[in-house]
């Protein structure tokens, strides 16, 4: 028998929902443990004992943790199942030996490098709004990008009523019609380069994600996967230990970009 658990703890490295969540769920009832509905402080053996979460069962848990990363094609949702029948990511990992989720998240029409795993603290500490790992995708757009839409778009730019943090932007290709953009974000906010485009009136026609952190996605097929090799888990979870120094001048930098937009949006109210 494999030492029990609890049960919350095991909901969240599942990637079912976080531990707060879990304790939600577990509270109104949703849970149940070998057909009997579940308790807050209840422990589980994570191998043995069948749980449901609403509709959804656990499979048994193995010690053996996996770390993969997916090449996800256009028109796949970043979920395990999808109630309204639409193709998810776990079509294209049917065949990984363990049950793995996805670490963060890519929007249905974005492609690229998605991690899954099923070991919960990873997944957790490299999703963290406070690890700031970084995130590469490269954006292709129909108009044309002009310097000072650049500059916006690596100092910040206000989006849902908050400031973006400073990026890495890079242009790579100048067409007539299509322009292409490397974008380097230390934050992950849903939507947030679509966003960042859209504030400028710049259509996103295709966005991939190339690189997490150090680890690329390089020349892995659309919907192929393969192991992440021991030095990449080591070089995400060393950029998932960023200093509280390099967090704080994060934060400082994008309320200072605050700051300037909201005096130069009021010197032009003065001036009018």
């Amino acid at each position: 028998m494999a030492e029990k658990i609890r049960l919350q703890k095991l909901i969240a490295d599942c990637g079912i929902a976080s531990r707060r969540k879990a304790e939600q769920l577990i509270a109104e009832g949703k849970v149940r443990v070998n057909g009997r509905i579940a308790e807050i402080g209840d422990k589980v053996d994570p191998v043995n004992d069948k749980i449901t979460v609403g509709s959804r069962k656990l499979l048994p848990q193995t010690s053996r943790k996996v770390y993969i990363m997916l090449h996800k094609p256009r028109g796949f949702v970043t979920t395990m199942d999808d109630e309204l029948g639409r193709k998810c990511v776990a079509e294209l990992v049917s065949n990984v030996e363990q049950r793995v989720f996805p670490v963060g998240r890519l929007d249905r029409d974005s492609e690229g490098l998605l991690l899954m795993t099923n070991d919960g603290d990873f997944a957790n500490r490299i999703s963290h709004p406070r690890s700031h790992v970084s995130k590469t995708y490269r954006v292709t757009v129909r108009q044309q990008v002009t310097e000072d839409m650049l500059a916006k778009l690596s100092e910040g730019l206000m989006i849902d009523g908050q400031m973006t943090l400073p990026a890495d932007v890079n242009l790579i290709t100048k067409e007539e019609n299509r322009n292409v953009m490397q974008i380097t974000l230390y934050e992950g906010r849903n939507r947030q380069i679509r966003k960042m485009c859209e504030e400028l009136g710049l259509e996103v026609i295709r966005l991939k994600r190339t690189a997490v952190g150090n680890v690329k996605l390089g020349m892995l097929k659309p919907g192929d996967w393969r192991d992440l090799s021991d030095d990449e888990l080591r070089s995400l979870m060393a950029s998932a230990q960023i200093s509280a120094s390099r967090q704080r001048r994060a934060a400082k930098a994008a309320e200072k970009a605050s700051y300037n937009k909201n005096q130069k949006n009021n010197k032009k109210k003065q001036g009018r």
